[in-house]
């Protein structure tokens, strides 16, 4: 998960400068069909904008994380009483959906979608195990970890029905109490790292190939987002380039972080991609 200060200075809610003692973390999703994060910062860091205010946005076609507020600032995403006790974060939402009517939608490209909403998940799990880990918070303890759709239902916020709307409408299978444990077991992972030396450059986890074989195939990718990294998992950084909508020849493949299908090396040597968001042909 990549995190960038991005700090909101000239919104309201920064410039009144509240302070809380944060007890949980209340999960938001946009509403609208926006995937980047800096669209939302240009709009909402301005002395006039005096509607909202969040803690962090996570970008729908990178995940990367921005923190718009200091974690203990109070802000203004509630529309309630959570507001004084929780930290609000948005995941911004894919460009090929279209509302039709309160959190009812259509979708033009339901791949896309898909692999946009897993990518703000997956860093909304990453985040929240930094914070409950920071603030020393139990995630599944009753009123730690909110959806916006939770915190209405316990007289905490105003009536929204996100982020469930999108994972059930995209149908994912995503729920609040899964995001609850994912985010526990994220915390439980992190802790079991070992410590590296700092005698010894950083080395990169051994990950077990899952085949073995000469044997190329070709995959079908649906996304022109897709991510290629140095290696086998996303402990290996970026390479900063994309596939783009395509077939492309796997030659090797190996299990590794971050991806449940594990990951393909590119025929082209451009690196690796997770076969998540590509299909076997």
């Amino acid at each position: 998960m990549k995190l960038v200060k991005s700090i909101m200075t000239n919104n309201p809610c920064y410039k009144a400068g509240k302070k809380i003692k944060i007890k949980g973390l209340i999960l938001h999703s946009v509403g609208c069909a926006q995937p980047n994060a800096n669209v939302f910062i240009r709009l909402w860091n301005n002395p006039k904008y005096d509607r909202a205010c969040v803690h962090g946005f996570i970008d729908a076609n990178d995940g990367t994380v921005y923190q718009t507020l200091p974690w203990d600032h109070r802000g203004w995403h509630a529309g309630g009483s959570a507001n004084d006790t929780h930290i609000g974060v948005e995941m911004c939402e894919p460009d090929c959906i279209k509302y039709t009517g309160g959190s009812s939608f259509e979708c033009s490209d339901i791949d896309r979608a898909r692999a946009m909403v897993t990518r703000t998940y997956k860093s909304a799990v990453e985040l929240y195990a930094r914070l409950c880990t920071e603030y020393k918070l139990n995630p599944l303890e009753n009123g730690v970890i909110l959806s916006h759709k939770e915190a209405h239902s316990k007289g905490l916020a105003s009536n929204h029905g996100d982020p469930e709307h999108l994972w059930t409408g995209l149908k994912l299978g995503y729920t609040m109490d899964g995001f609850r444990k994912d985010v526990k077991k994220a915390m439980a992972e992190t802790t079991k790292q070992p410590k590296k030396e700092e005698s010894k450059p950083v080395s990169k986890p051994d990950t077990k190939p899952i085949t073995n074989t000469s044997d190329d195939f070709k995959v079908k990718v649906s996304i022109p987002n897709l991510n290629i990294r140095k290696g086998p998992g996303t402990d290996y950084s970026r390479t900063g380039k994309f596939t783009g909508v395509g077939v492309f020849t796997i030659i090797e493949t190996k299990a590794g972080k971050g991806s449940t299908k594990g990951w393909g090396k590119l025929k082209s040597g451009a690196g690796w991609i997770s076969l998540d968001f590509a299909k076997k042909i």
